[in-house]
Order: C-alpha cells, then structure tokens, then sequence
C-alpha cells in the first residue's frame, strides 16, 4: 500500500469550509501518479517508450464524511489487479484512522493510437511489487 500525506488548503474548500467533493478526485490522482513513481516508473517516459499511458476508465466512489480545511489527510492506494491492459485499485483518503472517502479505480492501458495496449511486462513487474 502507498501513503501520500496532503494538507487541506483553503482552495480545495467551499463556502462552509468543507472539501469539494470534485477534489477528492484530485487528491487520489496524485495518489496514484506518486504510486506510479514510487515504482521507479516515469509517466512521461512511458510515454515517449513504449508509446502508453493510463488512463481512468471506471470510478466508484463512495464519500463518508466531509474533510475540512486545514485538515492533514493521508491518501492510501492498494493494486487490487493487475491485468492484461487494466488495473484496478483501491484508494481512500484518511484523517487518522477515519475513512473519508473511498474508491475503486479502473485504469487502462492505452497505446499511441488511444486503444488498448497490453501493460508491458516490465511495467507490470515494477507495480506489481508494491
């Protein structure tokens, strides 16, 4: 499982001082991006060779309570599975032990040409270790 601890600012926040729904969205994407690099890989690079990217096919979000500015969260992500061209996981945000939201995330595997490509095995490998 990978932790990325991030403080609630002002911005992140409506009127009430309660976090946007919508952000809770940003905050498990560089969830998953520092997942990504914490397993040595390089999105851009990735990119550029072999020629993919991931991309979000499926979201399923549940939201249980409301996060508040200045609040210091932790965002959790857990490979769930990793298949042939998808992978999904599971991500909440935390403050302490309390789950403030939780998904299941379905990225894809999509090649230059926007369709589905087989993850690569050496991708593969270095998610699959951790």
């Amino acid at each position: 499982m990978h932790r990325l601890p991030l403080r609630v600012y002002y911005e992140d926040t409506d009127l009430a001082g309660i976090v946007y729904y919508a952000n809770y969205l940003k905050f498990i994407e560089r969830g998953r991006s520092e997942w990504v690099r914490g397993r040595g890989l390089d999105q851009m690079r990735l990119r550029a060779d072999p020629g993919i990217v991931f991309a979000v096919r499926r979201v399923e979000a549940d939201y249980f309570h409301p996060a508040l500015f200045g609040d210091d969260l932790v965002v959790t992500t857990t490979p769930v599975t990793l298949g042939g061209a998808r992978i999904e996981l599971d991500q909440q945000v935390l403050r302490g032990p309390e789950v403030l939201f939780a998904a299941r995330i379905t990225l894809v595997c999509l090649g230059a040409d926007g369709k589905p490509h087989r993850v690569p095995e050496a991708v593969r490998t270095a998610l699959a270790a951790g």
